[in-house]
Order: C-alpha cells, then sequence, then structure tokens
C-alpha cells in the first residue's frame, strides 16, 4: 500500500497548481547543466538560446521520463515485499531510458542547428551517453532511497492504523453483541425454551456460548478463515430463527473452501442489519440469502424497511469497505433494488493477504 501512496504523491506534482514549481525547478536546474556541459554559452544571444533550449530538453524528458517510469514500476512491483527487485529493475529501466532520451535529444538538436544527422559511432556513443547514464544512475539511487523510505514509513503507519481501526471495529460488534436488548432477547427466547423444550434449550445455550467465545477469540484477528466465520454465522442464525421462528428464512447455498480469507464478524453483522432495518413478520417474512459469486461472499435479503425505521447511516458498511480495502483491492459491492439489498464480500486469499495495499 506504501508504493500506491507513493505513486499518489508523484502525480499530484502535476496538478495545476504544482505547474510552476515544476517550470520553475527544471529552468533552474537546466540552467546549471548548460553551466556544467557548455563552456561559454554567453558569446553570443544564439549560442545561449541552443544551448539553454538543449539543457531544458534534456531536464525535462528525463525528469518526466523518470517520474513515470517509477509511477508505473510502483504499481506493478511492491517495494515491501520485493525491495531487490523494484530497486533493481528501477535502475536499469530509469538508465536505458535516460541514455535513449538523451541520445535523442542530441540527434534533434544536432539536426537542428546544423541541418543535418550526425555520424554514427561507437565513440560518439560512449562520449554522449556516458554523462546521462552517470548522472541518471546518481539520481536513481537517491529516487529509490526516498522511494523505499517513503514506502516503508507508509507501510508502517497504515499498519498502525489498520490495527487502531480494527479494535474499534471488534470493540462496537462485541459491544453491540452484549448490549442489553442483544441479551433480553435471548433470554427471553431461552426463558420459554426451558419450559417448552428442554433440549432445543440446552442446544440454544451452546449456540449462544460458540457465539461470544468467536467473538472474543477474532477480536485479536484481522483475518480468519470463511470457514469459521460460516459456522459463527450458522450459530447466529439459530438464534435468530429459533427467535422469529417462520417470520425469518435464512438460507445457505455453499461450502467454504480451504484457503479462503475473510474480515471477522462481517457476515453476521449484514445479518444483524437486515434484521435490525426490515420488518420481521408473519405477514412479511424476511430471506436472507448467503451465496458465493464471483469469488465473493453475497448477503442478500428481501427488503422491508420498518415503518418506523430511521435512515440507516451506513456506519457498519463504510467500515467494512475500509476494513476490506486493507486486504484487496477488490471492493465491497453493494446492489440495491425495491426487492432486495445484496452486499458482495470479496474472498480473500492467503497469498493476498497485504495486497493493495
Amino acid at each position: 500500500m506504501g508504493e500506491i501512496q507513493t505513486s499518489k504523491a508523484r502525480k499530484r506534482f502535476f496538478q495545476k497548481k504544482d505547474l510552476p514549481s515544476f517550470i520553475i525547478g527544471n529552468m533552474l536546474i537546466s540552467f546549471v547543466i548548460m553551466l556544467a556541459f557548455m563552456g561559454n554559452p554567453f558569446s553570443s544571444a544564439r549560442l545561449f538560446f541552443i544551448a539553454y533550449s538543449w539543457a531544458l530538453a534534456i531536464c525535462i524528458t528525463q525528469w518526466l521520463g523518470h517520474s513515470y517510469i517509477f509511477h508505473q514500476l510502483d504499481k506493478r512491483i511492491s517495494w515491501i515485499e520485493t525491495p531487490v527487485t523494484r530497486a533493481v529493475i528501477g535502475l536499469i529501466a530509469l538508465i536505458i531510458y535516460s541514455a535513449i532520451a538523451f541520445c535523442l535529444i542530441q540527434f534533434l538538436f544536432f539536426y537542428l542547428v546544423k541541418g543535418q544527422i550526425p555520424d554514427i559511432t561507437w565513440k560518439w556513443l560512449l562520449g554522449y551517453v556516458f554523462y546521462p547514464v552517470g548522472i541518471s544512475f546518481v539520481i536513481t539511487l537517491v529516487f529509490t532511497a526516498i522511494a523505499f523510505f517513503n514506502a516503508w514509513k507508509t507501510s508502517v503507519l497504515n499498519a498502525e492504523r489498520l490495527k487502531t481501526e480494527m479494535l474499534a471495529y471488534k470493540y462496537e460488534v462485541l459491544r453491540n453483541q452484549i448490549n442489553p436488548h442483544f441479551l433480553f432477547n435471548s433470554f427471553n427466547v431461552l426463558s420459554d425454551l426451558v419450559y417448552e423444550d428442554q433440549d432445543m434449550a440446552v442446544k440454544f445455550i451452546q449456540k449462544l456460548s460458540m457465539l461470544f467465545r468467536y467473538v472474543l477469540e477474532s477480536r485479536e484477528k484481522e483475518l480468519v478463515p470463511l470457514k469459521e466465520e460460516i459456522d459463527f454465522v450458522d450459530s447466529f442464525a439459530y438464534l435468530l430463527q429459533t427467535r422469529f421462528e417462520v417470520k425469518l428464512k435464512i438460507t445457505r447455498e455453499f461450502e467454504p473452501a480451504p484457503g479462503e480469507m475473510i474480515v471477522p464478524v462481517s457476515i453476521q453483522m449484514l445479518i444483524e442489519n437486515a434484521v435490525k432495518h426490515n420488518e420481521v413478520s408473519a405477514a412479511f417474512p424476511l430471506t436472507i440469502t448467503i451465496s458465493k459469486h464471483d469469488d465473493a461472499v453475497v448477503i442478500t435479503n428481501s427488503l422491508k424497511h420498518k415503518s418506523a425505521d430511521s435512515e440507516s447511516t451506513n456506519v457498519g458498511l463504510n467500515n467494512l469497505e475500509q476494513q476490506f480495502s486493507y486486504f484487496t483491492n477488490r471492493p465491497v459491492r453493494i446492489e440495491k433494488n425495491e426487492q432486495k439489498f445484496a452486499v458482495h464480500l470479496p474472498i480473500i486469499h492467503k497469498q493476498q493477504k497485504g495486497e493493495g495495499q
């Protein structure tokens, strides 16, 4: 994720408000290049114009080329995961580009000034390429060191921010699960079962115990196996269906595969939201389906908003989107129409962890 932040910062440099800084900086650097390579360019106005134009062309092409190459490499190769590969490929790419760009500028100005293309010899190439390659090598080392440090710093900051936000998210989930309203409903159902069906009461207690144990254990985890999340959801669904009976139908249409991961308590939160915001009655039974599509878990519920239900703030959904964004580039996708509401949670595979980042 650090390299993405570095690329974004580099792209922001070329926004309109930074254009004057870019122009002034290149003009100053071009003046230094002219003095370093052109001897005495002030002997005539024509020589000064040619020399300065030459230096400015070199400076702009080198600057833009370096920035573009760094941006493309940042998108494809991670500084954090493969720093040596990133540094070596960056160094080679920039040196090759610098040499080619410099030679093309030399060709162009030689033709514009003398009206002909120079005779190409190894001596000519080595004489003109040596300086830009040397300069590019130094610039690349500096850029590489700065880019790696920025990527590392951003990665550390993002890791700390993720840890803080995950703890806040887990705390919110835990608080919601053990709030008095939830406990009151659960124990109310349990008290009825104790008198009506003791075997079912025992099973209800076991499911309730599994639910709380999972929430407590998952507080310290960033991701959990999808199978564990599904087992937890099955327990949660049992409690809800015991409470609402035929008024609520929760169906799961797939079995999780090994290696599939997900943000903990994410599916349960969506089921809880569906129950919270929709009518659950004999006249309007709530149907919730948990399926898999395009490598994502899809939670779909029928829509019949409660008449007294206030407008949702979408805080829970926004929180989920933020959590998943740390582990995959695939977004949490929401579909809604008059009949249904569906949320697509991307499945995260073990090798994906830290991606997208």
